[in-house]
């Protein structure tokens, strides 16, 4: 899952302070602009996996236009990339029983198949098109 925030940036002396303005408290900085939107796009993966971890929705982005930095700032978009983010640092596992046909079973098992993984890729793949900005 994809996702794009804006974010203001202020420059002080050449390092940069980022916010994130639809993640409350999110905010962040660098010794440089690139370095900046790095650490901006770090911490607002982290705060949005958070969000999702919890079983929170995720925050909606404002369109770019909407933002007004204070004087002397600037508004660019942060480019989330969700699953990369989670599947490096997401650690909360929840455990689910499910109950499929013994012969569908027999199949996946023949193939040792990861029922976890193929769960995973499905739900996945079901809730980027339900996320999905048309």
């Amino acid at each position: 899952m994809k996702l794009t925030y804006p974010a203001i940036f202020y420059e002080d002396k050449g390092s940069y302070a980022v916010e994130v303005p639809d993640l409350p408290g999110c905010v962040s900085g660098g010794d440089t602009l690139a370095e900046a939107i790095y650490m901006g796009t770090d911490a607002a993966s982290g705060w949005v996996l958070d969000e999702l971890e919890d079983g929170k929705p995720v925050p909606k982005a404002s369109a770019i236009n909407d933002i007004h930095p204070e004087d002397g700032g600037f508004v660019s978009l942060l480019v989330l990339d969700m699953a990369a983010y989670a599947e490096k640092y997401g650690n909360k596992a929840v455990r689910k029983n499910l109950t499929i046909p013994a012969w569908l079973n027999t199949f996946a098992e023949s193939k040792h198949f990861n029922f976890s993984r193929i769960l995973q890729d499905s739900l996945m793949e079901l809730y980027q098109r339900e996320t999905a900005v048309v």
